[in-house]
C-alpha cells in the first residue's frame, strides 16, 4: 500500500509533466509553470505562476493537475495557488541590459499578425511572404519575421544571402528585400546545418528575434511561425501582444483537421483568429483557363463557417510560385499582375481592413 510518506517531489513532477497548457504540445513542468512545490505528509502543494491573457487556460491547467494528484496513491489534499499575468503586467526579466519589460516589446510596431498552420507542407512560409509582400505594396511598412525556428525558409524564398550585422546600440539589424525587412534564423546558420534544439533554446531565439531585432516603426510584422503548437506559439502569446493569426490550410481532410487544431490554440490563449485561407485551392490552366480542383476544394471555406471564423480567400495553385520562391522573388515581386498575386492582394486587404488599418 501507498502512503504519503512513500510521495516525494520526482514522482508528484512525474504527474505534473503530463499536463500540458491547453491547445500546446509542451508541459507545464518545462515551461517552468511549477513554483515553491512542497510535498509532505500526503499533502502536495505548489503555485502556477502563468503569464498569458487567458485566466480560463490557468483555471484548466489547474484543474487538470489537481485531479492528476488526487488519484496519485498517497495524496490526501492538493493546493494550488494561480498567479496569472497578463504579457503588459510581467515584471521586467534581469538585471538592466540584460531583456527590457515585455510593455516595450515591438513598441513601434503597430500590428503583430502570425501566419500559422497545424501542419507542415501547406505552404504557409510561401504565403507569410507573399503576404508581408503584399500589404508592402498597399503601402504600408512591413517586417517578416521567420520565426520557423526548425525549418527557417524566409533566407531562400526572399533571395537573401549576405549576413545581417549589429547596430551601435547592440540590435541585430534586418536584411531589406522587396521593401521589407526580414529576420531569420537561415540568416545566421549554415544552409545544411540541422538545428537540434530543445524548447528552452526554441524560445530563448524567438525572444531575442522579437527584442534584438531593431525593426524600427512597423505598420505590419508578419511572423512565419512553425507548423503545430508548440513552444515558439507559447513564446509569442506570453511576449508580445500579437493582433491576430492567419490560419492556411489546404482543401484536404487532413489538413483541415491540424488547421482546426491551431486555430484552437489560437482561441484558449485570447489571440484573435484574423481566419483561414486556403492554399493550393485549386489550378487555373494559363492557356485555356480551365479550372481543376487538384485537392478537393472548399474545405476551407466550411471549416471557417464551422468554426465561425472569417474565410479570408483562396490562393491559387500555380508553378510560377514555386520557381519564384526558390529563385528568391516571390510570385507578388515577381508577377504583379498575375492571378496569385491578385489573390494575395485581396488577402492582404481583408487583413489589414479586419485590423482596421487601410491602405496607406
Amino acid at each position: 500500500m501507498v502512503t504519503g510518506t512513500d510521495l516525494t517531489e520526482d514522482r508528484v513532477l512525474e504527474v505534473l509533466k503530463t499536463v500540458r497548457f491547453p491547445g500546446l504540445s509542451r508541459d507545464i513542468v518545462s515551461f517552468g509553470f511549477v513554483k515553491d512545490l512542497t510535498v509532505g505528509g500526503g499533502n502536495v502543494s505548489f503555485r502556477l505562476e502563468i503569464v498569458t491573457e487567458s485566466a480560463r487556460a490557468a483555471e484548466e491547467i489547474k484543474r487538470e493537475a489537481t485531479e492528476k494528484l488526487k488519484s496519485l496513491p498517497g495524496v490526501h489534499a492538493v493546493t494550488v495557488a494561480v498567479d496569472v499575468k497578463s504579457p503588459a503586467q510581467a515584471p521586467p526579466r534581469g538585471a538592466p541590459g540584460v531583456a527590457p519589460p515585455d510593455a516595450a516589446i515591438l513598441k513601434d510596431v503597430r500590428f503583430k499578425v502570425a501566419v500559422a498552420s497545424g501542419k507542415g507542407g501547406v505552404g504557409k512560409s510561401t504565403v507569410a511572404a507573399n503576404l508581408a509582400l503584399a500589404l508592402e505594396r498597399l503601402g504600408h511598412r512591413v517586417g517578416l519575421m521567420d520565426s520557423d525556428i526548425y525549418g527557417p525558409s524566409q533566407q531562400m524564398m526572399m533571395g537573401i544571402e549576405e549576413k545581417p550585422f549589429v547596430n551601435e546600440e547592440n540590435q541585430i539589424v534586418p536584411i531589406t528585400r522587396h521593401g521589407v525587412k526580414v529576420m531569420s534564423l537561415g540568416f545566421l546558420m549554415d544552409v545544411d546545418q540541422p538545428v537540434i534544439w530543445r524548447g528552452p533554446m526554441v524560445m530563448k531565439a524567438v525572444e531575442q528575434f522579437l527584442q534584438d531585432v531593431a525593426w524600427g516603426s512597423l505598420d505590419f510584422l508578419v511572423i512565419d511561425l512553425p507548423p503545430g503548437t508548440g513552444d515558439a506559439q507559447l513564446t509569442l502569446t506570453q511576449k508580445i501582444h500579437l493582433s491576430g493569426a492567419v490560419i492556411v490550410t489546404t482543401p484536404q481532410d487532413v489538413s483541415l483537421i491540424d488547421a482546426r487544431k491551431g486555430l484552437a490554440m489560437f482561441q484558449k490563449v485570447n489571440v484573435p483568429v484574423l481566419g483561414i485561407v486556403e492554399n493550393m485551392s485549386y489550378y487555373l490552366c494559363p492557356k485555356c483557363g480551365h479550372r481543376e480542383e487538384i485537392f478537393k476544394h472548399g474545405g476551407g471555406r466550411r471549416t471557417a463557417e464551422l468554426l465561425k471564423v472569417p474565410f479570408l480567400g483562396e490562393i491559387p495553385l500555380d508553378p510560377k510560385i514555386a520557381v519564384g520562391g526558390d529563385s528568391g522573388v516571390p510570385i507578388v515581386a515577381g508577377e504583379p499582375k498575375s492571378t496569385v498575386t491578385q489573390a494575395y492582394l485581396v488577402l492582404a486587404e481583408t487583413v489589414a481592413k479586419g485590423l482596421g488599418a487601410g491602405a496607406n
